[in-house]
């Protein structure tokens, strides 16, 4: 069977072309949605399950109720979505540096928008994430409960070179001061677990883990893995 393809949305932005597209996946037997920019897969609605884990996973090693947490990379939503599930979460902001993701979902273009949109925790904030982690919170900020990052496809495999810095220890220090007392920072990667970036990470960080999440492949007909670090603040232990 032929795959058919419609394209939803088009756009130009600084980092290239960003597509947005459905089609019919003849091996899971089932409508997906991707985004490509420029010539890159990004994500598919096909795999979601370690976006979720990210979630899943940051919000577990969270201390406390009333919690308050940061989404860098909106994409499909998975990962905002799952965060929402979590009924100790009162705020949930999801920073995305291109305004045409968000119109996606303010738009209902994808399968979870609705619930994203429409829950009154939720706000859709148009930033450059990695340059708000430069900067200094705001005076008498209380920081997030927790970060989540899924951005880039790896902390060795960024989408822009100007995000390289945030995965040394330098980088890891200044969003380590946007978390509350004993927040939690996690992290999505495409890659297996990664020894040099687990070692900046325990530089800074607390409690550092970096969990193999498996989920089967329809495409390949067995089992793909992607990596979620979760780490400690170590301030207010």
């Amino acid at each position: 069977m032929i795959a058919r393809f419609e394209e939803l949305d088009w756009q130009p932005t600084p980092m290239g072309d960003l597509t947005l597209r459905r089609r019919h996946e003849a091996a899971a037997g089932q409508e997906i949605y991707e985004v490509k920019l420029g010539d890159e897969y990004l994500m598919s609605s096909l795999f979601t399950v370690a976006e979720e884990a990210l979630a899943e996973l940051g919000l577990a090693a969270a201390r406390g109720d009333d919690l308050t947490v940061l989404v860098g990379g909106l994409g499909l939503g998975y990962t905002a979505v799952a965060a929402l599930r979590d009924e100790r979460v009162s705020a949930l902001t999801v920073i995305d540096r291109l305004d045409a993701v968000i119109g996606w979902h303010e738009r209902r273009l994808l399968p979870v928008s609705a619930e994203l949109v429409d829950d009154p925790r939720t706000s859709l904030v148009c930033d450059d994430f990695f340059a708000v982690m430069r900067s200094d919170p705001a005076a008498g900020a209380p920081g997030w409960a927790a970060i989540l990052l899924d951005v880039d496809h790896s902390p060795r495999h960024q989408l822009d070179p100007t995000h390289a810095d945030l995965y040394r220890a330098p980088g890891l220090r200044a969003l380590d001061r946007h978390l509350s007392p004993g927040g939690v920072f996690a992290l999505w990667s495409d890659d297996p677990p990664d020894a040099e970036f687990m070692a900046e990470l325990a530089e800074v960080f607390d409690d550092c883990a970096a969990h193999v999440v498996d989920f089967d492949n329809p495409v390949t007909g067995g089992t793909s893995s992607n990596t979620v670090y979760v780490a400690r603040s170590r301030r207010g232990r």
